[in-house]
Order: C-alpha cells, then sequence, then structure tokens
C-alpha cells in the first residue's frame, strides 16, 4: 500500500501539537488593544417582572464604561425572524434586555462593561434590583400532562402508529409496562461561552466566538443588526467542547456586539460557570412503555409514550418515541410525544437529543420483557431483529447490526454469562452482565470547501465548518492528502471562519460526511486539473492516459499500480508554469437516491457492573461497545469519539443530574462540585470494536458519523447490567445508592 494513503489508518491529530502547546486559541483568549469586558448580570427570580434597577453605584467606580439593562439597551430588530438561527424551534427565540419580563432563573437582566474584568464584576456587584416575583411552574410531573408535539425543530417527524396496538398488548401472552424519568441534564463543556468582539479601524466586527457553527452565529449577528455580510466576520478555530450546547448562538454573543456597536469598542464578554447553566440543556423526560410478547418471545406489541419539557417561549421538540418502531420488528406500535411548558430556557440538543433518552428508557423496558419471557435479552433482541425500518417502511442502506451484537458478544465473553439475577459475586460485590442496542441518523447536508495546491507541493483546504474536539481538522487532512497523494505534513485544512465556503453546523454526526465529501470532491477537481498538466510533460508516460487510470501516490500522478509511469506534480505544475491551481466546490446530498433508504448507524454495548451490596456503591468494570458506522475516515479519532461517548453513557446512568429547585424554579447545583459528572476513577476497561460496513448510498465516502453513536445505549446497558447484578430494576436516572438500597 502506498504511503500516501492515510484513510482508515490510524494517525496522530494534526491539532495535537497546537493544543498540548497553548499555541491553539479560545474565543476567550484573543486580545486587541483597547479591549473592554463584559460582565453579565443575571436574574435572582425565574419568573415576574423587574421593578427598579438602580446603577447609580457602579457608574459612578472608575473604569466603568456602561451599564446595559433593558431601559437603556438598543432594540436593533423589532420581529422574531431576525432572531431565528439555523437549529432554532418554533415559538418566539429569546431576546436579550428587551423587556423588563423574567422568564427563567438566571436570566440575563443586564452588562455591565468596564475597562477590566476585575471592575466589571466587582460594579455588577453593585447593581440593585427589584422584582415582582410569581411563582414559576417547572415540574415536569405536575399536571396537566402537556400537549401533544406537532412541530417545533426543523426536521421534527411527529410519531405515527401502525396495526392494533392496544388490542396485541391486551392479549399478549407476557406483558410489561413501567414508567422511566431523568431529570435534566447540562452540557458543561470545559470552555466557557465567550465571545470577543473586534472593533477595527473601517467600523467592521471580527467576532470570536464560542460556537458550533460561525456560519449560524455570522447570519445572526448580521440579521439582528441589520449588518452587511462583508462588515462581519465570525472565527472559532478551536472549541473546547460544545455537545451541542453551541449549536445556537448564546446570550452573550448578542450582549458583546450590542455592547461594541453601542461603544465604538472592542468587547469581550466571557460566561462563568454558574451562568452555564442559564441556558440550554437535556430536558427532563417521563415515558411510559408499554410491551407484549408471546410466550416464545416474540415481540406483539409496542406503546411509547413520552413527556418532555420546553419553555414557556418555543417549542422544542427531539425524536425521543420514533426509535421504538424501528428497533425491532413488531407489527402494532403506538407512540406518542408530549410537551409541558415550563418556566425555564428552551432545552438544546444534547448529545444524540432523544434517541439516547429515547432509546434508553426503550432498551431498558425490552430487557425486562426478555427476563419475563425467560429469554436472554441478546437472544431477544436477534429473534426480534428489524431487517427494514419499519416505522419508515424503508430498506436500510446497510445495517450490520448483527456483526455488531456477534462481535461484541465474543469480545466481552457473553457466552460465559449466568442468566439469574444476583447469581455471580466476588466477596461483597455482586456482579452484572447487561445489553442494549443503539441507533443514529446517517445524515449529509449541502457543504462546500476550497482546494489550493501551490507550485511547490503544499496543499491548503478550506471550509467553515467547526472541531469541537471531534477531530474535524484531522479526518479533513486525510481526505484531502490520501485524495491528491500527498505527504500529510504537506497539507493544511483550515476551518472555523466565515471567509471560509459554507459549511452546515457541526452537529448530528454528519460533519465529515458532508464537509468530507466537499473536501473530496475539491481535491479530486484539482486533481484533474494536474493530471492535464502531467500529461502535457515532455515524454510523459500518462500522454495517452485517461483520468480514471491514474493515481495519485506520494506527490505524483502515476499509472495504476505502476510507480515508474509517474510524473512529479511539482514538475508537471512547472512546465505548465502554473503557480497554483485552487477549486471550490459545493457538495448536495443524492436525494433522489438516499430517500429511498433509512440510513442510520447501529451499535450493540455491552457492560459489567459490580455492586457492593451493603453500601449500594456501583462501579461500571468494564465495556465493550461495537459499531456499525459505515467507513472509518481516521480510526484514532474515531475510537476517541466512541470512548467518549460511552463515559458520557456512564455518567448519564449513574452521576448527572441537574436539580430543580421548583419554589425558586432554579438549578440548585450549578457547578463543577455539584453537578456530578464521571471521572478517571469511575472509568475503567473501554473496548471499541468497529464493524466492517460499506454503504454506498449514504455519500460518496460510504461514511456514517460517529459522534453521537457512542452514547447511545451505553446508560441503558449500565441499568441493565445493575439489574442483573442486584435483582432490583431501577427505572429512574441517575441510579445512586440511596435508589438501589
Amino acid at each position: 500500500m502506498a504511503a500516501t494513503t492515510y484513510v482508515g489508518k490510524s494517525t496522530r491529530r494534526v491539532d495535537g501539537r497546537a493544543k498540548v502547546t497553548g499555541e491553539a486559541k479560545y474565543a476567550a483568549e484573543y486580545n486587541t488593544p483597547g479591549l473592554t469586558y463584559g460582565y453579565v448580570i443575571s436574574s435572582d427570580v425565574a419568573k415576574g417582572k423587574i421593578t427598579k434597577i438602580d446603577a447609580s453605584n457602579a457608574l459612578a467606580l472608575d473604569g466603568v464604561l456602561q451599564v446595559f439593562t433593558h431601559e437603556n439597551a438598543p432594540r436593533p430588530a423589532y420581529f422574531d425572524r431576525p432572531f431565528k438561527d439555523q437549529d432554532s424551534v418554533g415559538g418566539s427565540p429569546f431576546r436579550p434586555l428587551y423587556s423588563d419580563e423574567i422568564k427563567f432563573s438566571m436570566q440575563p437582566i443586564g452588562l455591565v462593561v468596564a475597562d477590566s474584568f476585575e471592575v466589571a464584576r466587582y460594579a455588577a456587584s453593585l447593581i440593585k434590583v427589584e422584582y415582582k416575583a410569581e411563582e414559576p411552574v417547572t415540574n415536569l410531573r405536575a399536571k396537566p400532562k402537556g400537549h401533544k408535539a406537532k412541530s417545533g425543530k426543523t426536521g421534527f417527524v411527529p410519531p405515527k402508529d401502525r396495526g392494533k396496538p392496544d388490542k396485541a398488548f391486551k392479549n399478549a401472552d407476557v406483558q410489561v409496562e413501567a414508567e422511566y424519568f431523568h431529570m435534566p441534564e447540562h452540557h458543561n463543556p470545559m470552555e466557557m461561552f465567550a465571545s470577543t468582539v473586534v472593533m477595527e479601524e473601517d467600523g467592521k466586527l471580527k467576532i470570536y466566538d464560542k460556537t458550533q457553527g460561525a456560519v449560524n452565529s455570522h447570519t445572526y449577528v448580521t440579521k439582528v443588526f441589520g449588518l452587511s455580510k462583508d462588515d462581519v466576520r465570525v472565527m472559532n478555530q478551536f472549541v473546547g467542547g460544545g455537545f451541542g450546547s453551541g449549536l445556537r448562538p448564546q446570550y452573550q454573543l448578542y450582549l458583546a456586539v450590542m455592547a461594541a456597536l453601542e461603544l465604538k469598542r472592542s468587547v469581550r464578554v466571557v460566561l462563568t460557570r454558574q451562568q452555564m447553566f442559564s441556558f440550554g440543556h437535556r430536558p427532563g423526560t417521563l415515558q411510559t412503555i408499554s410491551l407484549g410478547a408471546s410466550s416464545d418471545g416474540m415481540l406483539q406489541a409496542v406503546k411509547h409514550e413520552a413527556l418532555a419539557e420546553t419553555s414557556q417561549f418555543e417549542e422544542y421538540t427531539e425524536t425521543v418515541v420514533n426509535w421504538s418502531g424501528m428497533l425491532y420488528h413488531c407489527d402494532n406500535v403506538k407512540l406518542g410525544y408530549y410537551l409541558r411548558n415550563l418556566d425555564l430556557y428552551t432545552p438544546l440538543d444534547m448529545r444524540a437529543p432523544g434517541a439516547v433518552t429515547g432509546i434508553g428508557a426503550f432498551e431498558v423496558a425490552i430487557d425486562e420483557l426478555a427476563y419475563k419471557v425467560g429469554i436472554d435479552p441478546l437472544e431477544f433482541r436477534l429473534k426480534n431483529y428489524a431487517e427494514t425500518n419499519e416505522f419508515e417502511g424503508k430498506p436500510f442502506s446497510s445495517k450490520e447490526l448483527r456483526a455488531c451484537y456477534a462481535q461484541g458478544a465474543a469480545r466481552f465473553g457473553w457466552a460465559k454469562r449466568n442468566p439469574k439475577p444476583r447469581s455471580t459475586r466476588e466477596g461483597t460485590k455482586l456482579i452484572g452482565w447487561g445489553v442494549a442496542t443503539g441507533m443514529w441518523d446517517a445524515q449529509q447536508q449541502k457543504s462546500a470547501a476550497k482546494a489550493n495546491l501551490s507550485i511547490d507541493g503544499k496543499l491548503v483546504v478550506g471550509s467553515s465548518t467547526a472541531d469541537i474536539g471531534t477531530g474535524t481538522y484531522t479526518a479533513m487532512s486525510l481526505i484531502a492528502a490520501e485524495t491528491l497523494g500527498l505527504p500529510l505534513d504537506d497539507v493544511t485544512f483550515k476551518l472555523g471562519d466565515t471567509t471560509l465556503p459554507e459549511a452546515p453546523l457541526e452537529g448530528g454526526s454528519w460533519t465529515v460526511a458532508s464537509v468530507g465529501s466537499a473536501v473530496k470532491e475539491a481535491c479530486q477537481a484539482v486533481a484533474e486539473k494536474v493530471f492535464k498538466l502531467a500529461k502535457d510533460v515532455k515524454g510523459s508516460p500518462l500522454s495517452g492516459a485517461s483520468f480514471d487510470e491514474v493515481e495519485f501516490v506520494e506527490g505524483k500522478v502515476q499509472l495504476k499500480g505502476d510507480y515508474s509511469s509517474g510524473v512529479s506534480i511539482v514538475e508537471a505544475m512547472r512546465q505548465g508554469k502554473v503557480n497554483f491551481i485552487e477549486e471550490e466546490t459545493t457538495t448536495l446530498p443524492n436525494m433522489l437516491k438516499q430517500m429511498q433508504y433509512a440510513r442510520n448507524t447501529h451499535s450493540a454495548v455491552f457492560v459489567e457492573v459490580e455492586v457492593d451490596e451493603d453500601l449500594g456503591q456501583i462501579c461500571v468494570r468494564r465495556v465493550v461497545s461495537a459499531i456499525a458506522g459505515g467507513r472509518v475516515i481516521s480510526p484514532k479519532t474515531a475510537r476517541s469519539q466512541i470512548i467518549g461517548g460511552v463515559v458520557w453513557g456512564i455518567s448519564m446512568a449513574l452521576h448527572e443530574e441537574s436539580v430543580l429547585d421548583h419554589h425558586y424554579g432554579r438549578f440548585m447545583n450549578h457547578n463543577l462540585a455539584e453537578y456530578h459528572v464521571s471521572v478517571n476513577a469511575d472509568i475503567h476497561d473501554i473496548d471499541v470494536i468497529f464493524v466492517e460496513e460499506h454503504d454506498d448510498i449514504v455519500n460518496p465516502l460510504g461514511a456514517k458519523g460517529l459522534g453521537e453513536i457512542g452514547i447511545v445505549g451505553t446508560a441503558a446497558a449500565v441499568c441493565n447490567a445493575i439489574y442483573h447484578a442486584t435483582g432490583k430494576r431501577v427505572r429512574e436516572l441517575p441510579i445512586t445508592l440511596d435508589k438501589l438500597l
């Protein structure tokens, strides 16, 4: 194999050195002369109205430039439409400092701008605010039930029924019916949300923003503030984690731009860790699942109903219950999805939104049914394997889930499992094994990329996409290097800048499939021009060849398999007197082809836990996650993505919970001391298997995307392992020791 074949081979992160040396800069690390600092004032109440704000003491401090509140802040856009972003949902988007109304706890009600951060923060503490508070409604379980979700998020498909589920459930030999619940969760990326707005001499804005989509922030700013596209440039070249929290522009961006325009100064606004709990979160969800099966374990009825939260001003929807109509074969399915308006900020997409919630509960219910029927949980899943996506009525573009089950079970040693709960122990520790299935979408979005090959053989490729830690820099560099047969060190990939070709939000596990396809096509266009130059080289062995008959290897164009026939790329450009070749392309999904198929990733997750019988302490000792995700472009970063997802799944099962005080309407554990996440001591052996899966339908690369499939099913597998260990079924996450004892 040629040395310039990179795709599918483990390679170091191309941005790794910049990150470990501190060379990589994040949104709050860009300095400019005359920079000022904004500090956000947060509301003390969750619902009501501001009756008085006294900022006189703050304004009297040396170094304070202004205090913006609803009383003096500009209102650049009147209607809702300018505030709609690429990830917005139905309803009326939140507008900072637009009125005296308080809609949620810690709502931004003011911004202090000063010459230093310390002065701004101190000045904020001097501002006196009086409220007319109202009793907030924040309890998802309170009555009434809620309303049926019909629309909300773009692309949301309301659930649909099939067959006669009520009758089938009633007549089933074996029945399971239970409620499953989890509280909200918060993303908590390491990097806090920040925006540094640089006011340039010509009045244009250069914005460094913590976002998963520079284009989205750019569009938002230009629409809201009525600015021309050329007057605003947004950059996010490094992002310290997002997990969905950066899909929508957050309020620090609006406040920083507003202040910069009003003061004609550069402004930086950074949120505190506590303020990171004031916007967007995985919504708390209450689910009721009823399953029926025949005595021999054939699934006969599925009924799945979910009640989730949304805000009072927007309709946030997720695909929660639809998965239950496609995971297994069943002719009788009834699905319902309801929303309850609460006095909280609008929920926000969080790694595998909807799927990790709906599949998580459903896979626990499936486990319960398998035990009640008396069939091994893995055998039950195989017995009810879905050959087609019955919710959409379409075949899968590819589905190697059987291979996931087989390879995962073999690696884990599932055949040695004693099926009886509480049957395995080591001293005072009860040992349990659990399994669950995962599923996620495999999508491709419209994307553009530009490739520039210079006469010295160096290639620069660019797209305005983001890298939120997923390895986008690396994957795109690999695709570009292999397409043109160049050493990886001769390839530079640029991203996170709105001066680059437009890319979609970094989310949905579609970035490699979408931007990667554009990168490949742009490099392919460059390759075709190089080939024409190579053919014209005097005495070229390629003179009579077609493009399909050549390959690009180690900086040369050669006849396929014939190393001696090559023409150097550099020499071809020199003799052709071409200093550079530049091509920009836009790729679109082949909808006519793709829409005929269901396009998904799949996984099988196997988990071993130990539970201290006396203390109720739980330890996840090992995990095997087998993934069917199409062609894996960058195995090293792909494996990291799955490990990260598994860690978060463990955290969701055992640790993470945003605790609401319903009297105050506030998340009480709004810091990393009390909002528990999995740490090093909680994580042990994680084994990742990528099963071989070929798919020429999903996109030209055959890659499905792996950012989210790793978390789906993991929490359920942990729950199922805990039941096998203890014989006690806990249906509320996180599973803490008090729920076991």
